[in-house]
């Protein structure tokens, strides 16, 4: 039956690497559900609501994920939308409710863009040398993630960034992970990944670094919405809150799309040139922004953390099903959840290793050709740098249009590339003006 549901043996995979590709998938990700809560509830909103909000946007983005475009791909509230929901609310003084509707606003719209041609046109608008780029900048972002949250890179006044202390637990512990994990892929082990997080579990527990206070906890879930959306729409419109409905709108569609570039070239899941299956991927992130929203969470996107399931084998949407029934049944185990992603040095060693698979495609970027290369190159420094996957794939449109432009090869510019270049030129001086 799963088989049949989710094709295994058409994409070269079984139950048992999918399944385990889903656990290392949620518990490079579940820390989304213990960070979303704590920081949106800074602006007032109910704790438990938040929470139960980031349950139900997961789920329902996830599954549409697993079931309707059978992809590896996990959607869940996205870091950076969430701090930037927080600062809106202290930058406007309107209520919570008012900019969740800016959200709700966003997420209708991306399902609008969604169910048309435009999203297959946004796809093929993008030149290869940028996917190439946006894939291997992905890499790169995720790996310094891994290191900042180990420690192992720090903040320094004088070089910006310096090596921490590879004496704290934390640091030695990701370093024993990523050598576990690293020797195990060497001897071709299925599974390297979850072994290795499963060590470093081990060793976090009897070194006393991994403390766990309980395991199991009843939720206390509310169901109803958050707000009238129609009411609060309004108030949306009356405020002119049209640039935090666009930037909302902007960061969600092309963090989801520079996701699914990436970790659909990392799964071999694109054919011809061409991402199957886009219109599902791109709803699942609308449609559970859209829903989210109502009850009280920020926008959701697809999570780069989805690429440690792939890292492991995992091929189809049975891998993301996986993920979303753990999510379910961490509702019930939040305490022990919360524990786990208490250690950041269970899940840093995969984000390492995995930014090391997402270099591959740096050899296919045409450097020659500095109208080709330069784009690519910016993204490549422009993710990591800005921690914005948005923002870094800004700036490479902007001067790929700028650099064609230059040369007069107009021919090689998708009509598309024209309009997001100044759209995205117009929300980086919006947002960091």
């Amino acid at each position: 039956m799963l088989n049949r549901i989710f094709k295994l043996q058409e994409n070269n995979t079984n139950a048992k690497i999918e399944i385990s590709s889903g656990f290392i998938t949620f518990f490079a990700m579940c820390y989304i559900l213990v960070v979303n809560p704590a920081i949106l509830s800074a602006t007032g909103l109910p704790i438990e609501r938040v929470f139960t909000a980031t349950i139900i946007s997961i789920i329902i983005g996830t599954l549409i994920m697993a079931l309707g475009a059978n992809y590896p791909l996990v959607a869940a509230p996205g870091m950076g939308l969430n701090a930037y929901f927080v600062s809106v609310v202290a930058m406007t003084g309107a209520k919570p409710a008012t900019i969740l509707a800016t959200c709700f606003i966003a997420g209708v719209i991306f399902i609008l863009i969604s169910a048309t041609k435009l999203r297959e046109e946004l796809i093929s608008a993008i030149p290869n040398n940028l996917k190439y780029g946006i894939s291997v900048a992905i890499g790169l972002f995720i790996t310094f993630i891994g290191l900042k949250n180990s420690g192992i890179i720090v903040a320094n006044p004088a070089t910006i960034l310096s090596l921490g202390k590879l004496s704290e637990p934390m640091a030695y512990l990701t370093i024993l992970g990523v050598i576990v994990i690293l020797i195990l892929l060497v001897l071709n082990v299925k599974g390297a990944i979850f072994i290795g997080m499963f060590v470093v579990t081990l060793a976090s527990y009897f070194m006393g670094v991994l403390k766990i206070d309980g395991i199991v906890g009843m939720p206390n879930f509310d169901f109803s919405l958050l707000y009238n959306p129609i009411e609060e729409s309004a108030n949306v419109f009356e405020l002119g809150l049209y640039g935090i409905v666009f930037a909302f709108l902007m960061v969600t569609l092309f963090d989801t799309t520079g996701t699914m570039i990436a970790v659909a070239n990392q799964a071999g899941l694109v054919k011809n040139g061409k991402i199957e299956r886009v219109k599902n991927v791109l709803l699942a992130d609308s449609v559970a922004t859209t829903v989210g929203s109502l009850f009280g969470s920020s926008p959701t996107t697809a999570y780069i953390e989805s690429s440690s399931g792939v890292a492991n084998g995992g091929r189809t949407g049975l891998t993301s099903f996986t993920t979303a029934v753990l999510v379910l049944l961490s509702v019930f185990v939040f305490p022990l959840v919360s524990s786990l992603a208490s250690v950041a040095a269970i899940t840093s060693p995969a984000l390492i290793i995995i930014g090391s698979f997402m270099m591959e495609n740096i050899s296919k970027i045409e450097w020659e050709d500095i109208t080709e290369s330069f784009p690519a190159f910016v993204t490549i420094l422009g993710i990591p740098l800005t921690g914005s996957i948005n923002d870094g794939i800004a700036f490479g449109f902007i001067f790929y249009v700028v650099l064609k432009l230059a040369k007069k090869q107009i021919k090689q510019i998708h009509p598309l590339m024209y309009i997001f270049a100044i759209l995205f030129l117009v929300q980086l001086i919006w947002l960091h003006g």
